[in-house]
């Protein structure tokens, strides 16, 4: 095996990968690289002192109680936990953001007036069961604020800069505090505002090339423009965590950075007694695998310098390592999708978790030399939620109905004003309409780099050659395929995940 990854015994052939709801085997060879995050990194013991600490030492700007105006109001911008992915149990983030609800009331400003705002893009609305889990429990109880669910489409957005609209909560009041993690560009930081714009501003950011590397992007820009805009207005503060990679804690803790635990799972007898449950039970046990994530560090200052730094951090301490793109490489997609709340992943989302996703999470170099192949493991079902699905089920058929891209993006703007699906969208029923297409154009950048995308596993041709991907069996030939393409052998990359690690390449 190459130096890169984890190193497996040499009777070690095949690693599992998860495919969908089931665990496929992938054979490897001597040539190939078997890619797995690192071990856990040193992790931060005490939350709330962390974050009590970044706020009072910022690497940029006033401190916040330099910033508050004592009996001023405070608005909160938090995003919607989507990422890291798969969902942990046990997440800091709640005992985060009850740090700078009590950092504020130190500065003067009681809970009484704060406002959280929750700025989840063009997800499906918050409902009240996702608003309860902000705080831990004892402190939800006893906040007397206002909780806020941000609407992409209200008709009282504030016009602030370059036709991006915010949210009026963010302008009417007398200091803004981010609190997220630094997970990508867009979320977190600057992107925890830009979450709180318009639809047609957030439709706008959706084709990032990468989404751990901040420079030059125009998606970047446009965050820090709301930023620096924002900030003419009222004082913009932040903070921004550092989290490692959730971690599985029963059974098969250490999948996937731990050598040993890869090859248990690979030989596990219950891998084939898992395989033959009804879908529902696999999506049931795989959805109770506790898994946690920790905080690695914490940095406060204006949001765009805080995210800036924390990203650069969690990229190299979570981040595996490829000394050279590979020929192919296999990427496992879950069973669910990446937005929350969780569904079960329908193409498009499966094809945006493998390709808009994890493809977009490299540095340096994309790990797939031009006009390789990607091998996607997932049955690529058509299976769309009742109600909450109808926006994808509505972008597939477009995507299978129209002749041309011209008539995708007539789809598209049709999608956008369709007065049925703003009001689910606006009653918490579903995602906005646009979301499919903004995960479609997440998997474009990756799409215009390599030769082909085949889908191992494929249980719906039609689905998969709607979206243009070539549908596979099985693992065996779906490999056959990018050894042929490459001209008889090709060095393959088979990714251990999720979670998906940022690649860094070279």
């Amino acid at each position: 095996m190459s130096d890169t990854g984890v190193r497996l015994d040499s009777d070690v052939r095949r690693v599992p990968v998860l495919a969908g709801s089931r665990i496929a085997l992938v054979p490897v060879g001597d040539d190939d690289v078997v890619l797995a995050p690192p071990p856990p990194p040193e992790q931060v013991a005490d939350v709330p002192a962390s974050v009590r600490d970044a706020l009072r030492f910022p690497l940029s700007g006033p401190t916040l109680e330099q910033a508050a105006p004592a009996g001023g109001r405070a608005t909160i911008v938090v995003e919607h936990p989507a990422l890291p992915y798969p969902e942990p149990q046990l997440d800091p983030r709640p005992q985060a953001l009850a740090a700078a609800i009590d950092e504020l009331e130190r500065c003067g400003i009681r809970d009484e007036r704060v406002t959280i705002l929750v700025a989840g893009g063009l997800e499906r609305r918050s409902g009240q069961r996702e608003l309860e889990r902000l705080l831990p429990p004892p402190r939800a109880r006893s906040f007397r604020g206002r909780v806020l669910t941000h609407d992409a489409e209200h008709p009282e957005l504030v016009p602030l800069v370059s036709a991006a609209r915010l949210n009026r909560a963010l302008v009417e009041t007398d200091l803004v505090l981010t609190v997220g993690a630094a997970e990508t560009v867009l979320h977190g930081g600057p992107g925890t505002l830009l979450a709180a714009c318009d639809s047609a501003t957030l439709r706008a950011v959706a084709g990032a090339e990468s989404l751990v590397e901040a420079g030059g992007a125009p998606e970047w820009r446009r965050a820090l423009e709301v930023e620096e805009a924002l900030g003419r207005v009222v004082p913009v503060v932040g903070v921004s965590l550092v989290l490692d990679l959730p971690r599985l804690t029963g059974t098969y803790r250490g999948y996937p950075h731990d050598p040993e635990t890869v090859k248990h799972a690979a030989r596990s007898p219950f891998r084939r007694v898992f395989g033959r449950l009804p879908g529902f039970l696999r999506r049931d046990v795989l959805e109770r695998q506790a898994r946690r994530v920790a905080v690695i560090a914490a940095f406060g200052g204006s949001p765009s310098v805080a995210h800036a730094e924390a990203l650069l951090r969690g990229v190299d301490l979570r981040g595996l390592r490829l000394d050279e793109p590979v020929d192919a490489l296999v990427v496992g997609a879950p069973w669910m999708g990446q937005h929350l709340p969780r569904e079960r992943a329908n193409p498009v989302s499966a094809a945006s978790s493998a390709l808009g996703l994890a493809l977009r999470l490299y540095r340096n170099a994309f790990p797939i030399r031009e006009n390789g192949t990607v091998v996607v493991v997932h049955p690529l079902a058509r299976s769309f939620e009742h109600g909450a699905g109808d926006p994808y089920s509505v972008m597939f058929n477009a995507l299978r109905t129209a002749r041309d891209g011209d008539e995708v993006d007539v789809a598209e703007a049709s999608a956008g004003t369709d007065a049925r699906s703003l009001d689910a969208y606006r009653a918490g029923e579903a995602c906005h309409p646009l979301l499919p297409y903004a995960d479609w154009a997440g998997c474009g950048p990756a799409l215009s780099r390599i030769g082909r995308v085949v889908v191992a596993g494929c249980r719906d041709a039609i689905a998969a050659r709607t979206l243009g991907f070539v549908p596979s069996h099985g693992i065996g030939s779906a490999l056959e395929m990018a050894h042929g393409v490459a001209g008889g052998k090709a060095r393959i990359g088979v990714l251990l995940a999720p979670p998906y690690a940022p690649i860094l390449v070279g």
